[in-house]
């Protein structure tokens, strides 16, 4: 596939409108930048997206789009519709902050506070989702400016809650694709992306295949028989069969995956079990995550992990049950190989070639992958650490010093639209 990519390079035509982008990407960046300061102000947590709706809300209306609300909960989806016959194509942005303390110094750092699954706790944009909507509020700008010279629909899918619903509640992606986010008119294929804080300003990175992992977590209950710390022999002990299996589970990756196709993480996450030194409780839970990045690793981890625990709780005596996935999940995010393998020439004509990264897979989840599910689609990593810092100290995602810089988003702007127009001058009906 990768050489099917390279050969699409070569014989790439330009695209027909990169110049006219260009020139009106630079048109409206000041206006990209003031958004993102906005809404990095006034970050606001999953499902509770309500001032930035109204936010993205006025935006679309005012360029005259056909605008719904409240879909899965606080989400905006904006239609362009350029009355002549083609694709639709669906661009995607998710808007949700995270609990997290911003420590930036910065005249537009976050100091807003929320409720998070009933605590009260501080809110930023960590992750970057303010540029995701601000760039996506720019190419819908610039659509709507190039609309005569478009063939079919777009949909702008302003998305809640990728971050996680709140406790007891569900959202984002999954609740998009349920509620008909990709239906009347139907798209025909989806383009997202996501900033980094440690890629160059002005880089893109792609990949074919799977993407980011599936995210299956889960829950162990192991039974014993308590009894005093001192007649271990009384007790069917749920702690050291939770030892056991443990260790065990991670043979499951190192000894029956092909590793040389994709990796696979199963992590332990938590452990709670037992009140005192003397005592062997009765039970022992153990709360974890699953990370692949194929369909057949996922399904053989379904099929061993219940497997390999019933063989160590009845080696010890004890019984365990299994609940997977615990509370959510996600499928694999996973670009489409021949979408990409077309797409590919937008990026190098957009950003250049020797700022087009091939990119290896990572463990991380994205709920993108709901609506790739169900139709073709594209997710790509742009860049946002500035040029003057080593991407070893560039700070992390999630965490109080995340910072991606202003001028990466231009390249996210032109990518959306480039991506779009590209892709309807394709498949024109």
């Amino acid at each position: 596939m990768i050489k099917k990519i390279l050969l699409a390079l070569s014989l790439a035509p330009t695209i027909a409108f990169a110049n006219q982008v260009e020139i009106l990407a630079d048109n409206i960046e000041q206006k990209v930048i003031q958004w993102r300061h906005h809404l990095h102000q006034y970050p606001e947590l999953s499902n509770r997206e309500f001032k930035t709706a109204a936010y993205v809300e006025k935006h679309l209306r005012a360029l005259g789009l056909e605008v719904q609300t409240g879909v899965a909960i606080t989400g905006v989806v904006g239609v362009l519709d350029s009355g002549k016959p083609g694709p639709t194509v669906a661009l995607r942005a998710d808007m949700d902050g995270l609990p997290v303390l911003e420590q930036n110094d910065l005249p537009w750092k976050s100091t807003q506070r929320g409720v998070f699954n009933g605590n009260d706790v501080p809110v930023m944009h960590a992750c970057g989702h303010d540029t995701h909507v601000a760039m996506l509020m720019g190419a819908a700008e610039i659509l709507v400016d190039m609309k005569d010279q478009l063939t079919g629909k777009v949909k702008f899918i302003f998305q809640p809650a990728e971050e996680g619903a709140p406790a007891g509640e569900k959202g984002g992606a999954e609740v998009m694709v349920e509620e008909g986010v990709l239906k009347n008119p139907d798209v025909d294929a989806i383009f997202g992306l996501h900033i980094s804080s440690n890629t160059d300003v002005g880089k893109v990175r792609y990949r074919e295949g799977g993407v980011m992992a599936a995210v299956d977590p889960f829950k162990i209950v192991i039974k014993g028989k308590q009894a005093h710390g001192a007649y271990p022999w009384l007790s069917v002990d749920p702690i050291t069969t939770a030892a056991q299996l443990i260790m065990s589970v991670q043979t499951i990756v190192s000894r029956e995956l092909r590793l040389l196709d994709d990796a696979a993480v199963i992590t332990f996450g938590k452990i709670n079990g037992g009140v005192r030194s003397n005592i062997i409780p009765n039970e022992v839970e153990l709360v974890g995550t699953i990370r692949t990045l194929n369909k057949e690793a996922r399904e053989h981890i379904y099929e061993a992990l219940p497997r390999k625990m019933k063989g160590i709780a009845d080696s010890m005596r004890a019984e365990a049950e299994l609940t997977l996935p615990l509370d959510y999940n996600y499928p694999i995010t996973f670009n489409d190989h021949d979408l990409m393998a077309k797409m590919l020439p937008t990026l190098v004509e957009t950003a250049g070639q020797e700022n087009v990264l091939y990119s290896k897979p990572v463990t991380g989840a994205e709920d993108f992958s709901f609506f790739q599910e169900e139709v073709p689609g594209v997710y790509l990593w742009i860049g946002g650490k500035p040029l003057d810092v080593d991407e070893k100290d560039a700070p992390a995602h999630h965490t109080p010093e995340f910072y991606v810089d202003d001028s990466g988003m231009k390249l996210g702007v032109k990518l959306l639209t480039n991506l779009t127009l590209d892709y309807m001058e394709k498949h024109a009906k």
